[in-house]
């Protein structure tokens, strides 16, 4: 059972730039004939589509006992403080003040985020930093399933 779940899909315009990157491919394959240019169109897509899709399956989970990021789970009983992230304070968690150690789920395109700070230094990492769209409805779930 999930009391929260998140994907982070990549915004319709990389769709956009998928049909766009594969087609200018095709058409620069025109000089070995036209379904030469076909085949490269077709399969440039398709590896790109991939490519995108993997980038933007990636889920935030919150179940009764544990936040689950991506592949890793973590006990609810690890996690500490949540700190609500604007564009401008997401921009410096990810870059002049990040932790190398710290666990992260960045995604650029994804302005705002969620900073978590671990107990214990769980698994070596002082923190979590999730890229999210909905931060304060994230940090309220995990408020209420800590209580």
């Amino acid at each position: 059972m999930h009391i929260y779940e998140e994907r982070l899909s990549v915004p319709r315009s990389w769709w956009a730039l998928v049909a766009l990157g594969g087609v200018g491919l095709g058409l620069g394959a025109i000089p070995f004939g036209v379904m030469a240019a076909a085949i490269t169109a077709a399969v440039a897509i398709a590896v790109a589509a991939a490519i995108v899709h993997a980038h933007g399956r990636v889920r935030i989970l919150v179940t009764p006992g544990s936040l689950v990021v991506g592949g890793r789970t973590i006990p609810i009983e690890a996690l500490g403080t949540t700190e609500i992230l604007d564009e401008r304070e997401a921009f410096e968690w990810r870059t002049v003040r990040a932790n190398p150690y710290a666990l992260l789920l960045l995604r650029s395109y994804v302005p705002t985020a969620l900073r978590i700070e671990l107990r214990n230094s769980y698994g070596g990492a002082p923190y979590i930093y999730l890229s999210t769209r909905q931060p304060m409805n994230l940090a309220a779930v995990l408020a209420f399933s800590r209580s």
